[in-house]
């Protein structure tokens, strides 16, 4: 299969039934901030707590950055969502590209990894352990697309759904 013949399958709303969303276009620096603000809004109205409002801008800021660095544009989409497994409030991220993707995932889920010179190689990974569900694909030449979540009630998840560890509860809801 060619490139061309590569389809994303990677969708917005992949966990959980969106109530409301922002967009954020991202195409110059200070576009990061946009999202940061969108997502510090969203978490606050939704009752977050400050800390998981805090981890949650922190990713939106990496991927942000990410999509500005690697692909020069793409969007963020912030969503106020209900857990489709659990009915807990939560918040979306939904980062999509067009770049040049990813070419070894694996890889670049590293820490310390980077493609670029001059990166700590964090940031991905960062993501990943800051959110409480982590979800990429990328197809190379078409670019990248990243979902991910953060539950205002993270440890009911574990309750309800009896699993001790999120990727047990991720390839459950996949």
């Amino acid at each position: 299969m060619n490139t061309s013949e590569k389809r994303f399958r990677l969708v917005s709303g992949k966990n959980g039934i969106i109530v409301e969303t922002k967009s954020v276009f991202l195409s110059e620096i200070h576009d990061s901030e946009l999202a940061v603000s969108a997502v510090r809004d969203m978490a606050a109205a939704a009752g977050f707590d400050q800390v998981r409002e805090f981890m949650t801008a922190t990713a939106a800021s990496e991927l942000a950055t990410n999509i500005l660095r690697y692909a020069d544009r793409g969007i963020l989409l912030v969503s106020l969502v209900t857990g489709l497994l659990t009915g807990i409030e939560g918040l979306e991220l939904f980062a999509c590209d067009e770049g040049p993707g990813i070419q070894d995932i694996d890889k670049a889920m590293q820490e310390q990894y980077s493609s670029l010179q001059n990166s700590l190689g964090l940031g991905l990974p960062s993501v990943k352990n800051m959110m409480d569900d982590f979800f990429i694909e990328s197809i190379p030449g078409c670019g990248t697309r990243i979902l991910a979540y953060k539950w205002k009630e993270s440890s009911s998840v574990y309750k309800i759904t009896g699993y001790e560890d999120i990727d047990r509860v991720i390839s459950c809801a996949g």
